[in-house]
């Protein structure tokens, strides 16, 4: 073998060995990160818990994240919700979004390895701001109906028909054409065909863009949440499982529709469950 060609190879070698370095950091770092918002989501979730929940009219139980508590302010409350739902979001989306981070560093192409962290997480950055203002909007509208229901008990007797209803329409939004274009563009590898530069505005557009392809993808699942319980560990789990799975199963599109049988089916159970209640 020539000298040049010796030379390659050892450049390929250590070329490789440093991206094999750099890909266990990456999954390292977001492994921590995952752990550290998990255990934090299950702590969190605990105190909410050992608030207890205000039994309503109708046979159901409000859950104490929408109400003031006595000395807490509106924004307090607010801020504190968003605290949690933050933290939450990290660890429910962080297995679907890791890889994405790590193609988009792909994608960016030579750049120091400083700066190629920081416009990642820009991108991550992108991608949570969209899930903040999604739990803004969310926290709005369950903190108005809270009250309207404290207020109200006779609207308060058919939230489990209505909370059936969610659930049905969450189901039926798995098969629709909307879901099927947001899950592509999630699915789509960033900067296809192409080299992405290394720009600090380019990653956070990025991962705006990303966060609202994921958020609409997902929003029939976490409106799931809201009616089964927000703060429920377990729905949490299977709404996390199903929304990664669905990001990078081989069939997508498929794995989306069993989905939403098995989210309608749970529908229709609640529909029975609520009238044998009433």
């Amino acid at each position: 073998m020539s000298d040049a060609g010796a030379t390659g190879a050892r450049e390929f070698s250590r070329r490789a060995v440093s991206g094999r370095a750099s890909r266990r950091t990456f999954f390292g770092v977001l492994a921590l990160l995952f752990a550290a918002s998990a255990t934090a989501t299950i702590v969190g979730c605990a105190a909410m818990s050992a608030m207890g929940e205000m039994p309503m009219p109708g046979g159901w139980a409000m859950s104490m994240a929408w109400l003031r508590m006595c000395g807490q302010t509106w924004p307090g409350v607010a801020a504190s919700f968003l605290g949690m739902w933050g933290v939450m979001m990290v660890a429910m989306m962080l297995p679907s979004l890791a890889p994405t981070l790590w193609r988009y560093r792909l994608a960016v192409g030579r750049t120091g390895e400083t700066r190629l962290a920081w416009l990642t997480v820009l991108v991550g950055v992108g991608y949570f701001c969209v899930w903040t203002l999604f739990g803004v909007v969310a926290f709005a509208l369950g903190a108005v109906l809270a009250a309207v229901e404290m207020q109200l008990p006779a609207l308060a007797r058919v939230v489990p028909i209505a909370a059936s209803g969610v659930v049905l329409s969450a189901g039926a939004l798995q098969f629709t054409a909307w879901k099927a274009r947001h899950l592509t563009c999630c699915r789509e590898a960033p900067g296809r065909a192409r080299t992405l530069p290394a720009s600090a505005g380019v990653a956070l557009q990025h991962g705006l863009r990303l966060g609202l392809h994921c958020s609409c993808r997902c929003a029939g699942l976490t409106a799931i949440l809201f009616v089964i319980g927000v703060m429920d560990l377990r729905a949490m789990a299977v709404v996390t499982a199903a929304i990664t799975i669905e990001r990078f199963a081989p069939d997508g599109e498929r794995i989306a529709r069993v989905v939403g049988v098995a989210i309608v089916a749970a529908g229709l159970c609640l529909i029975v469950r609520g009238a044998l209640v009433q």
